[in-house]
């Protein structure tokens, strides 16, 4: 069992499929099925069964699945540990963050951190925040960055804090509110959260949703060409949209607020990559 079979045994048990594993490893089907062929008659255990849908893991399967992340996880400490020896900062950052701050802010963050610490390169992975969080606790990613107010036992910065407004193309009346074609999107459970505790402290009614899209995005294009309003957090928006903004307030009149993250484990800051981009950051004005 070496590496390879490490990193199948992880990517199909992720997507229980044996062609997106393939395809995501860049090897063949056939190649797959060999490696699992292999291990079942080197441990003489079945490691998966077949269906229409994909595969299913039995459970000797998936004690093998998790040898592997653990020798994976033992493997990139191993390289990252030996890398760390020399002062220079040179290696691999693995960093995840959530979809809407990699879209706005962590290109550019990543390029003038390139430009200082030239011999360092990127693994990113971008996702929903819960993602995120479960990457770095699963210590898949050294560090991410996600937004909603996630507790988090050990090191945390707090890169920024958004206010959420209710936005539309032409002014509105908050009162109105329940009456007005509402655009709804999917996003993380967080947000949701935000913003349902607000309409529920603020409206007795519930909102009027007449179109439901995939992402805040395509809701703000929806709302700048006049179908409805929508409920938006402050990154998405700039004075170019030409949009009308009503930022949304608690029952003491204090703003409705999104917060981003940097989170970590303690003991990555001793690895010269982790805390060079960590001290990056924290220097780092988001206003």
């Amino acid at each position: 069992m070496d590496s390879m079979d490490w990193e199948i045994l992880r990517a199909l048990f992720k997507y229980k499929n044996i062609t997106k594993t393939s395809h995501v490893l860049r090897t063949s089907q056939p190649a797959v099925t060999y490696r699992i062929n292999k291990l079942e008659r080197e441990f003489d255990v079945k490691i998966i069964h077949r269906n229409k849908k994909g595969v299913i893991f039995t459970s000797s399967g998936e004690l093998l699945v998790d040898y592997a992340i653990s020798m994976l996880k033992q493997d990139q400490a191993l390289k990252e540990e030996l890398i760390n020896q020399d002062d220079d900062v040179k290696g691999i950052l693995r960093l995840s963050a959530s979809s809407i701050f990699s879209r706005y802010r962590l290109p550019k963050i990543l390029a003038e951190f390139s430009k200082k610490y030239p011999l360092v390169e990127f693994d990113v992975n971008t996702g929903w925040s819960e993602e995120v969080f479960k990457s770095v606790h699963n210590d898949y990613s050294q560090l991410g960055i996600l937004r909603g107010d996630y507790s988090f036992s050990s090191e945390k910065i707090r890169l920024m804090e958004e206010k959420i407004y209710v936005v539309s193309k032409t002014p509105i009346s908050l009162d109105d509110l329940p009456h007005l074609p509402r655009i709804y999107y999917n996003t993380d459970t967080s947000l949701n959260k935000l913003i349902d505790d607000w309409w529920i402290g603020n409206f007795i009614k519930p909102s009027l949703v007449t179109i439901n899209v995939d992402n805040m995005e395509t809701s703000k294009e929806f709302v700048k060409n006049g179908l409805g309003f929508s409920i938006l957090p402050g990154i998405l928006l700039n004075d170019h949209d030409q949009l009308f903004k009503i930022p949304c307030l608690d029952r003491n009149d204090n703003y409705l607020v999104r917060y981003t993250d940097l989170i970590l484990k303690k003991q990555y800051l001793n690895n010269n990559v982790v805390k060079a981009f960590y001290n990056f950051m924290k220097e780092r004005n988001f206003d």
